[in-house]
């Protein structure tokens, strides 16, 4: 592994002295014009990108990005929410696109006007079926221009080993001091106004922001606010703290140290019966996750998905309520909770239902029968996939 590593970071430092190339082509060249024609493919524009990646986190976009880059570029800084599907590498790429509907809406980009690469891979995801794809022309170069980048773990490795930028989590603070990157700052995404001096002074520098993972929004909100005040060198590690431990890299709590080995051992399930997780306010990930897949929930125990509306819409687990817990106080929040039951918040990767459990919490509320689930959760209609986020033991 450290060899893989040692032998990309060379190829991303190579890569750096290229990274102020720029696209001076104001329209694709005549040989890609020739391919978007011969394949009958519809263009796209950098703001049609813009709005349908949404906030940028996987789970937000209305269609799926194709970054037909080489592996090496598409790590080095790609579109938010893409995917690396390259054309000397197209039957295992196209893998991870596997349980995709054929009819979603595919935008595929490479380096910019004079890269063919986009409508080749075009025509071979429409020779797989997908009958809805299109191409953003002006592809990486235009995009950097104008908006930031997401980048790899490789990349983000080289950043953290030669201490070239500044790394913040935008995960709540309580996540933060359980575990996150060594040597980041905590900003997190509710609170940016008020920690917004915290950043450097120099707009320059390089930011790198971060979050609980690919479903994770935050680490993009932050980037977003971030480069609209002039910020133009931050990136979004899109993996965060889950690809960094899995990656094996330092973090936090590996350096932490047991100081009561005989502590009062806690309690198993809450008076009403549920199984509780390790951190305080989880819910045994495990235990409520076979419970949902199996279509076993007790009825005693509501489940409640604290994510807007329109992503309620998209899917759910089977018998969620929707309360967009972000938009209300303790007190309406709670007023709009069933009283007879346990209440079990999710969101899609962990940090907004902390950020529901907490609010209550915080405010003095009884949260003896209140938990949140922390797991990455990608529901399609109510067919969810979840992974269980690791406990800290």
């Amino acid at each position: 592994m450290k060899k893989i590593f040692a032998v990309l970071s060379i190829c991303f430092l190579f890569l750096s002295v290229n990274a102020q190339e720029t696209d001076v082509l104001k329209e694709p060249t005549s040989e890609v014009k020739e391919l978007i024609k011969k394949y009958k493919l519809q263009e796209v524009d950098f703001d049609y990108v813009k709005k349908v990646i949404g906030v940028g986190n996987r789970g937000s976009v209305e269609s799926i990005l194709i970054d037909a880059r080489p592996q090496a570029k598409y790590q080095r800084g790609t579109i938010p929410s893409s995917l690396n599907i390259n054309d000397t590498n197209f039957d295992e790429d196209y893998k991870q696109l596997k349980d995709i509907d054929k009819n979603k809406e595919l935008i595929v980009f490479c380096g910019g006007f004079a890269c063919a690469k986009s409508p080749i891979v075009a025509d071979l995801l429409m020779k797989k079926g997908h009958k809805n794809v299109k191409v953003y022309s002006a592809g990486e170069p235009q995009w950097s221009k104008k908006s930031y980048l997401e980048i790899d773990t490789i990349v983000a490795k080289v950043y953290f080993e030669n201490n070239s930028a500044l790394f913040v989590d935008a995960r709540p603070y309580a996540k933060f001091l359980q575990e996150t990157i060594v040597g980041s700052i905590s900003v997190p995404d509710t609170n940016f106004e008020k920690l917004v001096g915290r950043f450097p002074i120099d707009k320059n520098e390089k930011i790198v922001t971060f979050c609980a993972g690919y479903e994770c929004e935050k680490s993009h909100i932050i980037a977003s606010k971030l480069y609209a005040l002039g910020y133009k060198n931050v990136v979004v590690y899109a993996g965060g703290v889950p690809e960094w431990k899995k990656a094996g890299l330092s973090t936090t709590f590996a350096s932490k140290k047991v100081e009561d080995k005989e502590k009062e051992k806690k309690a198993e399930f809450s008076k009403n019966g549920l199984k509780l997780g390790s951190d305080e306010g989880t819910i045994d990930g495990e235990w409520l996750k076979e419970l949902v897949l199996k279509d076993k929930v007790p009825s005693n125990i509501q489940i409640v998905n604290v994510l807007p509306s329109k992503d309620f819409a998209k899917g759910h687990i089977k018998g969620a309520i929707n309360i967009e817990a972000e938009k209300l106080n303790s007190k309406e929040l709670f007023d709009k909770l069933p009283k007879n039951k346990s209440i079990v918040f999710y969101c899609s990767a962990g940090s907004r239902s902390l950020e529901a459990w907490m609010k209550l919490k915080k405010d003095g509320i009884d949260v003896s029968e209140i938990f949140y689930f922390d797991a990455v959760i990608v529901c399609k209609n109510q067919e969810c996939k979840i992974d269980v986020n690791e406990p800290l033991e």
